[in-house]
């Protein structure tokens, strides 16, 4: 059995350094919604939600359908009312978020409400029943990888905002959208590798 990695697909490609234009196709993502602090418990609840229930689709495909697949890393769409929240003060506490898993376009409604049953008789997330199974279409997007921690995002994202979008004759879409390619939990914060992306149109 061939195993997918959707890591492979060019949406899921960034250098260090270089601010890059890719277009990102329609892709199907676990999502779900939160607000405040990273490092707080509303993200942690999230976490606890959505890695049992990536790893149970995962299960089942490979078992009934014969499919399987590498269970994708973390993404988050993150946002509040003043992006300078974001590149300079980095008030974590405005902070809005959806948190998303990447999962194949095989996987179904049918596979999704089943594999949240499978979920609930072993353990019962507080927040699973709010995880959407939903398309994202984020079309052209500037993008880069960055390596160190997250509070040091800062001045690549002022970069990107501020310098190459608007002098490559674009304009900022939709929301500010973060792939963590490292573990946070295993990865010390010099060492995380993460692919930052912005949403863009002509401007």
């Amino acid at each position: 059995m061939t195993k997918v990695d959707l890591k492979r697909l060019d949406a899921y490609r960034a250098k260090q350094g270089e601010l890059r234009i890719v277009d990102v196709p329609e892709l199907q993502y676990l999502a779900l919604d939160g607000h405040g602090d990273p490092d707080g418990a509303a993200f942690a609840e999230a976490l606890e939600a959505l890695y049992p229930l990536a790893y149970a689709l995962k299960l089942a495909s490979k078992r009934e359908q014969d499919r399987d697949y590498v269970v994708m890393p973390l993404e988050g769409l993150w946002w509040a009312d003043d992006m300078a929240a974001f590149t300079t003060a980095r008030d974590r506490a405005s902070w809005h978020w959806t948190l998303l898993m990447l999962v194949p376009d095989w996987i179904d409604r049918g596979a999704f409400d089943a594999a949240v049953a499978a979920v609930l008789t072993k353990r019962a997330p507080a927040r699973l029943g709010d995880i959407r199974l939903e398309p994202l279409a984020e079309g052209r997007c500037v993008q880069t990888l960055h390596v160190g921690a997250f509070d040091d995002e800062g001045p690549v994202l002022a970069r990107m905002h501020d310098e190459f979008i608007p002098e490559a004759g674009l304009r900022m879409t939709g929301r500010h959208h973060e792939i963590y390619l490292s573990d946070a939990r295993r990865v010390e914060p010099a060492k995380r590798r993460t692919i930052l992306r912005q949403p863009v149109a002509e401007a």
